[in-house]
């Protein structure tokens, strides 16, 4: 963990960060994180082709929701299986796995293998980027860090958006079963390339052992989440919502008094920087979803668009996710408090633009929500993780860093819930029509604001009273 210590040696720029053989190292650990954050939403534009041909439109967030339960075990479980068997093999073992969960997709004759195939993908997708999170913290120097993040941030932003323009692409040619074909090539050649880029890499430091009762836990606790996704009645869902969250609440509880621990000490203390920025990254990604998971169909149902067309609207999200990223890579330590915060602004101003104009009125409007949806991600994402990461010691920062893809995406599957439940309650697991798409344009986006501001209030934290203690 030397190299972790760097900081302030030699260069800082882009051609010292690609130096020494790192770029190889570096492309495989954004095909991970881009496997991943792609195909958690490729099947947002696919989805009406994929109900048509399979049915099952009361389990339409499904194909996200059970992506995403499948990612969440998965992710909290890297940094402890990096540490029992080693990157390189641990790597390569979930690249195969994943290229079987999309096999499963594309030949499924019904909708129940289907969405085995996506938990399948979702597991073996949480693995593939929660092990490309211990690989940063183990091979590249931390004056690196802050570039390696908002290429991290800018290839999560491109892949949230991509991954549903993807979908368009092939729902538009008729072969919605193609895009898991691709998928598929795509994990074998992330087991190849891990097999070989990784040799020699370092065992992450930590006690060995799996932390079974949390796990156990979480997995309840996530299950009661993705269940309320498909519940028509409001106060059930919510009612499973609530539980399920507070299960989450509970795994914190056990871990910080458990031997073998899943996540680091501070976790679900929210006066500490990893305690907030946990907290933050879980709310703001909650308050996101509704825009990839049922923009495209909204868009297609109330605005005509095909699945090509309602793909790009939804991309402005991802532009200006990267183009954000980028955009603040290079500023000093004492900007970053800065655009944290603006980032959370930006956030719930979004969702209120959305909630206002998603189902009528001015595109534009749509596009302005879209693309401010993205930038708050941008400013702030990378800024998150770098300071989380500081604030880990040497024996948790590989469980620390991958557990921040698990936080990601239990606070996007509880977000889908909401969300999910939000649409159902006005139809829209009875079919897409125009009543329940112009419902659902507003519910979606309204039923979350609450927990934007909730994260906006974590990230205020992360950088304030947390960053001082």
């Amino acid at each position: 963990m030397a190299a972790m210590h760097e900081a302030g040696k030699g260069s800082k720029g882009w051609g010292d960060l690609l130096a020494e053989g790192r770029l190889p190292r570096f492309a495989l650990i954004c095909l991970g994180v881009w496997l991943n954050a792609a195909d958690a939403l490729v099947t947002a534009t696919i989805m009406p082709s994929v109900g048509a041909d399979l049915g099952g439109y009361a389990y339409f967030s499904w194909s996200v929701a059970g992506f995403l339960v499948g990612a969440i075990l998965a992710g909290a479980s890297a940094g402890r299986l990096a540490e029992l068997f080693g990157l390189r093999r641990a790597s390569a073992l979930a690249g195969l796995v994943c290229m079987a969960g999309c096999v499963m997709s594309a030949v499924a004759p019904d909708v129940g293998l289907f969405l085995a195939g996506r938990v399948v993908q979702g597991m073996s997708c949480g693995w593939v980027s929660g092990f490309s999170m211990v690989a940063v913290a183990l091979l590249f120097p931390e004056r690196h860090l802050a570039r390696v993040f908002a290429s991290i941030s800018g290839v999560w932003g491109v892949a949230t958006v991509l991954g549903p323009l993807v979908g368009g692409l092939f729902a538009e040619a008729g072969a919605w079963r193609g895009v898991f074909w691709l998928f598929a090539v795509q994990a074998l050649a992330f087991s190849a390339a891990a097999l070989w880029l990784l040799r020699g890499s370092a065992r992450p430091a930590g006690g060995a052992g799996i932390p079974w009762t949390q796990l156990v836990v979480l997995t309840l606790g996530v299950g009661a989440i993705a269940v309320a996704d498909v519940i028509r009645h409001p106060w059930t869902a919510l009612g499973l919502v609530a539980a399920g969250v507070a299960l989450l609440g509970l795994v914190l509880r056990i871990d910080a008094r458990a031997r073998v621990r899943l996540l680091p000490r501070q976790a679900g203390d929210v006066r500490t920087v990893v305690g907030a920025g946990y907290s933050a990254m879980f709310w703001m990604t909650a308050a996101s979803m509704g825009f990839a998971v049922y923009g495209p169909a909204i868009l297609q149902t109330l605005r005509g668009m095909s699945p090509l067309w309602a793909g790009y609207v939804i991309g402005v999200e991802s532009i200006a996710w990267t183009l954000a990223a980028f955009a603040v890579a290079s500023v000093g330590e004492r900007w970053e408090a800065f655009w944290v915060r603006l980032g959370a602004v930006c956030l719930v101003l979004s969702l209120v633009l959305l909630t206002g104009f998603m189902g009528g009125g001015s595109l534009a409007w749509v596009l302005v929500g879209g693309s401010l949806l993205g930038a708050a991600f941008g400013f702030s994402w990378s800024f998150m993780t770098r300071r989380i990461m500081a604030a880990l010691s040497d024996e948790e920062r590989a469980m620390g860093t991958s557990a921040t893809i698990a936080i990601r995406q239990t606070g996007a599957s509880a977000g889908a819930a909401i969300s999910g439940a939000a649409a159902n309650v006005v139809g829209f697991s009875s079919g897409l029509t125009a009543h329940t798409a112009q419902a659902a344009s507003i519910w979606v986006f309204a039923s979350v604001i609450p927990l934007a501001v909730i994260g906006g209030w974590a990230a205020f934290r992360l950088t304030g009273g947390a960053a001082r203690r």
